[in-house]
């Protein structure tokens, strides 16, 4: 859907946490908003994304009235800060409904991890959440916040649940060449991953459409993680690693939690509703296509 040029002049896109995933978005939409501003815990990290051209500015969880004056003209929010106790920003600005006159649109970046430990079955955007980790049940209940400052504003709202995220620098042969690669392997286990370019897509597709709902953006195929490992190795021209159990691995309480959720996660609405067309729709291609092109680097 084409923007007109007036209707873009005053459109403007505020990002709560410009990391990883938010780059991959501001690419997909930057032609879209006369102005991006994107958020950043840190001084030094404000400063770089100046220099690029974005309008950052600091956020550590507290109001400022330079945050205000860039929300009071916002017809688009993204968040993509995971909360603690309570969402970050609802909790420093309690009265937002008020600061945002002009929004027409919210986008807020969850994880698949809100739906728990399934056994290895299938889940979609109609099964209920019963999140195992502490980190999953403050993302249920900041969806839930969201949802009733959406109902409060009557601005749409798309949560986006997003499994394992990997892309440039972030990925496995970064691991391979860093001598960090592992295969571990727990029985029946599988993982979906999703590629920060998909992410930047079904966004702009969601702001393009303001659609509203909840939306799993993830691969087309979920997979054993020793398998992935393996691909990357084999296309690095490398002999995988030994294989270690799962049960006796030393590995980081997190990590072990990771393994304690075991689903597999359906993008059917994506493609329906978004008309997600995914380019990076299973660990194979999308390996091959970030070795052939080198852009895991």
């Amino acid at each position: 859907m084409a923007i007109g040029v007036q209707q873009m002049k005053r459109r403007k896109l505020v990002i709560f946490g410009y990391g990883f995933s938010a780059e991959a978005i501001r690419a997909q939409v930057n032609s879209d908003f006369a102005v991006i501003c994107g958020t950043s815990r840190s001084p030094d990290k404000v400063d770089k994304l100046r220099e690029q051209g974005l309008e950052a500015v600091v956020f550590d969880g507290e109001q400022t009235g330079e945050l205000v004056s860039h929300l009071r003209d916002a017809t688009h929010l993204l968040v993509s800060i995971a909360p603690e106790e309570v969402d970050p920003v609802l909790s420093a600005f309690p009265e937002l409904s008020d600061i945002v006159p002009n929004l027409e649109w919210i986008g807020y970046l969850s994880t698949v991890g809100v739906y728990g430990d399934h056994d290895g079955e299938w889940v979609d955007e109609e099964t209920a959440t019963r999140p195992v980790s502490t980190r999953s049940v403050q993302r249920v209940a900041a969806e839930e916040a969201w949802s009733r400052f959406s109902r409060q504003t009557g601005a749409p709202l798309a949560v986006f649940r997003l499994s394992g995220i990997y892309g440039p620098g972030r990925n496995w042969f970064v691991n391979i060449e860093k001598g960090r690669s592992r295969r571990l392997v727990k029985q029946g286990q599988v993982f979906n991953r999703i590629h920060r370019g998909d992410i930047g897509l079904a966004v702009s597709l969601a702001m393009q459409k303001q659609a509203a709902g909840i939306f799993n953006i993830t691969d087309d195929e979920p997979a054993p993680p020793q398998d992935v490992v393996t691909f990357a190795h084999l296309l690095m021209g490398k002999t995988p690693p030994p294989e270690q159990e799962f049960e006796t691995a030393d590995i980081s309480a997190m990590a072990r939690s990771f393994y304690g959720e075991n689903k597999r996660v359906s993008n059917q609405k994506s493609k329906q509703q978004l008309g997600m067309v995914y380019q990076w729709p299973n660990y194979r291609m999308a390996l091959e296509r970030m070795w052939s092109e080198g852009s895991w680097r």
